[in-house]
C-alpha cells in the first residue's frame, strides 16, 4: 500500500491512535480486530476494509477524517495491495439491514428490550456472528455519578438475562467486553445441535431480549445507525398510570442535534401508553436518542416531588453552584481535531436542556453550558424564547455596548432565587464553528444577555459576581416574572 492515498491513510490513522494515547495492540482490541491486522495495515502490507476504517474512526473518535482518508485510497484504486482479511475480522462491511425494530417495555420496575433485525448478506462470504452492545446509564449528563453508581452497583449477566435467536434457532455468544455499565459481545451464529451462517444473498431475522433494573437504567434509549439500514422502528410501552411524556433528538456527524424529523405517535392499549416511532433510510452513524419522564410518580427520581427549584435541577443532572467546576474556565477545543468530542457535547447538552424544559417554562429563553451538567469543555448551548438554537464552542466576548440595562436572570446551578443583573444591550461573540472556522457575532438585548450570562459559565464566573454591590438575589416565591419575555422600553430599541 505504497500509494499516496495509501501514505495518508496511514498518517490519518497514526495520528488519531497517538492523539487518542492508544497502541497498536488497544486498538485492535477496540474496534475487534488483530495486532497483527493493525500493524500490517499501519506498515502498508495489508489494504484496510472499509468496516476497519468506519470502527477504527468510531472508536479514535476521528470526526471522520480517517473515513475521509479510506474513500481517497479506495477511489485510488484500492491501492497496490488488495484487501485480505484477517482471521477474525468481523463480517460489518458485508450487511445490510432491511429493518430494524425495538420494543422497550417497562413493568413499573424493570425494562424489557427486544431487538430484532432482518439481517441481508451482501457480501460474498458467509456471516457467522455479530457484535452487540448492552449500555446502560443511570444519570445521563452527570458522568461522575453514574461512574460511581456503577462502581457500586454493577450491571451483571445474571440480572440481564440475554436471550437470543436467528430465525427462531436459539444463538450462543462470546464475550469481547465485561464492564460495570455496559457489555458487550459476539453473538455466535451456532448452538449445540449445528451451525447457522448466513450466506451471500441470504436474509435473516436475528433477535434478542434482555432486562435491566430501573435502578440501573436512565430515563433513555438511543439507537446508533451502525450499518446501512433502510428502515427503524422504536416502540416504547410503558404504565399510563405513571403518566409518561417522551422526546428525541437525533444526533449525526455534524454538530447539530434535532427532535425527530417524524413525528413520535402515541395510543392507549390496556392500560398502557405506547408511544412508536420510525424512519426510513437513516443515515450512517446517526443516533436516535428517545428520552422519557413519568409525571405521576413520587419517588427520588421525579423533579415534581423534590421540595426545591435547585433539587429539581440537580435531580436531572444539573450541578449545583457548590460544586468546583463551575468557579474555572472550561478547557478549550482544539477544532477541528476534536470535532467528535464536540458534537458529543452538544449532544449531552441538548440532551440536558430538554429535560430542564420538561421541568420548567422558559419565557425568556434558556442557555446550558457543559460545566453545568460536569463536562469541563468551553460548549454551550443557548435557545431563544422563539425556538431558534446557538451553539457555542470557546466563545469569549470581544466588544460590548456602552449602553446597558439591568434585569432579573435566574442559574439553573442556583435556581431557587433570581437576580437583578446589569449587562451589556449588544455584545460581540468570537467562537469557532465545529470545522474550526472563527467567527464575530453579534447578540442584542435579550440573546446578549442569554448568551454572555452562558459565557461566563465558560469562564469560571456566576452572574452574582456581576450584580453591583449591596443587591442580593430574591427567593424564586417572590419574582413574579416566570413565563414572560424579557422587558425593554422603546428607548432601549436599537
Amino acid at each position: 500500500m505504497t500509494t499516496e492515498a495509501g501514505e495518508a491513510f496511514v498518517a490519518e490513522l497514526k495520528r488519531w491512535r497517538d492523539v487518542r494515547g492508544l497502541s497498536q495492540s488497544a486498538l485492535a482490541h477496540r474496534v475487534g480486530y488483530t495486532p497483527s491486522y493493525v500493524s500490517k495495515v499501519e506498515g502498508g502490507q495489508l489494504m484496510p476494509s472499509a468496516a476497519f476504517a468506519r470502527q477504527a474512526d468510531d472508536v479514535l473518535r476521528a470526526g471522520g477524517s480517517i473515513v475521509r482518508a479510506y474513500r481517497d485510497l479506495a477511489a485510488a484504486g484500492r491501492a497496490d495491495v488488495p484487501h485480505q482479511p484477517a482471521p477474525d475480522e468481523p463480517h460489518a462491511a458485508s450487511l445490510l439491514v432491511e429493518h430494524e425494530d425495538t420494543t422497550l417495555y417497562y413493568d413499573g420496575n424493570v425494562y424489557r428490550a427486544t431487538q430484532r433485525r432482518k439481517l441481508r448478506n451482501d457480501g460474498p462470504d458467509p456471516v457467522s456472528r455479530y457484535l452487540i452492545r448492552i449500555s446502560v446509564d443511570r444519570y445521563p449528563g452527570n458522568p461522575e455519578r453514574s461512574n460511581q453508581h456503577y462502581r457500586q452497583h454493577p450491571l451483571t449477566w445474571h440480572e440481564i438475562n440475554l436471550r437470543a435467536n436467528l430465525d427462531s434457532e436459539p444463538l450462543t455468544w462470546r464475550v469481547q467486553h465485561d464492564r460495570d455499565a455496559f457489555k458487550e459481545l459476539w453473538l455466535l451464529f451456532e448452538n449445540e445441535d449445528g451451525q447457522y451462517p448466513l450466506y451471500p444473498g441470504e436474509s435473516a431475522w436475528l433477535e434478542y431480549t434482555y432486562c435491566v433494573d430501573d435502578t440501573k437504567w436512565g430515563t433513555w434509549f438511543q439507537r446508533a445507525v451502525r450499518l446501512p439500514t433502510r428502515r427503524m422502528s422504536v416502540r416504547l410501552d410503558f404504565p399510563a398510570e405513571l403518566n409518561p411524556t417522551v422526546w428525541g433528538l437525533e444526533t449525526s456527524m455534524t454538530a447539530a442535534a434535532l427532535p425527530f424529523r417524524t413525528a413520535i405517535r402515541r395510543s392507549e392499549e390496556d392500560g398502557r401508553r405506547i408511544y412508536s416511532w420510525s424512519t426510513d433510510d437513516p443515515p450512517l452513524h446517526a443516533r436516535f436518542r428517545l428520552e422519557w419522564k413519568f409525571r405521576a410518580r413520587h419517588d427520588e427520581e421525579n423533579p415534581h416531588a423534590m421540595q426545591t427549584a435547585s433539587d429539581r435541577m440537580r435531580s436531572i443532572g444539573i450541578v449545583q453552584e457548590e460544586d468546583a467546576i463551575l468557579t474555572k474556565a472550561a478547557r478549550p477545543f482544539a477544532l477541528p481535531d476534536e470535532a467528535e468530542d464536540a458534537r458529543r457535547v452538544v449532544a449531552e447538552l441538548l440532551s440536558a436542556a430538554e429535560r430542564v424544559s420538561a421541568v420548567h417554562v422558559f419565557g425568556k429563553g434558556m442557555g446550558v453550558a457543559a460545566p453545568q451538567i460536569g463536562i469541563d469543555r468551553a460548549a454551550a448551548i443557548v435557545r431563544s424564547p422563539e425556538g431558534e438554537l446557538i451553539t457555542l464552542f470557546n466563545p469569549s466576548i470581544v466588544e460590548e455596548s456602552p449602553e446597558t440595562d439591568e434585569q432579573y436572570e435566574g442559574c439553573l446551578s442556583f435556581f431557587d432565587v433570581r437576580g437583578k443583573v446589569p449587562r451589556p444591550l449588544a455584545i460581540s461573540v468570537e467562537h469557532q464553528d465545529i470545522d474550526g472556522t472563527q467567527r464575530i457575532t453579534i447578540f442584542e438585548r435579550g440573546m446578549a444577555r442569554l448568551v454572555a450570562h452562558e459565557v461566563d459559565h465558560l469562564h469560571g464566573l456566576l452572574y452574582r459576581s456581576r450584580m453591583r454591590d449591596g443587591v442580593q438575589p430574591i427567593p424564586v416565591s417572590e419574582y413574579r416574572g416566570t413565563g414572560s419575555g424579557w422587558q425593554y422600553g422603546a428607548g432601549d430599541e436599537r
